[in-house]
């Protein structure tokens, strides 16, 4: 039954949920918490469906593809963001400047060069990027590669 009661309540922000599993779930956002890693790969995910769906990337099967063009993929949402390409689709708005970009990581990465948001830190250094890709190529001139 459907009551709409949300009697779980994140402390961190306050948002509030039915199921005390959906609180821990998004719990994680806040503590950076993924403890569902891939065998293959070692890549670690918050929620296990997200693993499940990654774990199909190492059969190298391709199932999906676009009816526009020859291309293939290994999921359903790889080609939803590949159609965007062929629609011209930019769902996704930056409210500070108007950008527009196909996935919400994208913006998401935009976003911090409004706020200069640095989130990826040099363990050696201490010095801080806003992308992953940037702090590992920096990793690299402390020498020893990554």
């Amino acid at each position: 039954i459907h009551t709409g009661e949300r009697p779980f309540t994140c402390g961190v922000c306050g948002r509030r949920f039915n199921q005390k599993g959906n609180l821990v779930t998004h719990y994680r956002t806040h503590t950076g918490e993924r403890p569902f890693a891939c065998a293959q790969c070692g890549k670690r995910f918050a929620q296990k469906p997200n693993l499940i769906a990654h774990q199909k990337t190492h059969t190298g099967r391709q199932p999906f593809t676009c009816l526009e063009c020859p291309k293939r993929f290994k999921s359903k949402l790889s080609l939803r963001v590949h159609q965007r390409d062929h629609a011209g689709e930019r769902p996704h708005a930056c409210a500070e400047c108007g950008k527009r970009f196909r996935q919400k990581v994208n913006l998401a990465v935009h976003q911090r060069t409004h706020t200069g948001e640095r989130p990826f830190r040099c363990a050696e250094c201490g010095k801080g990027f806003s992308q992953k890709a940037h702090l590992l190529r920096h990793r690299r001139t402390h020498g020893g590669g990554i």
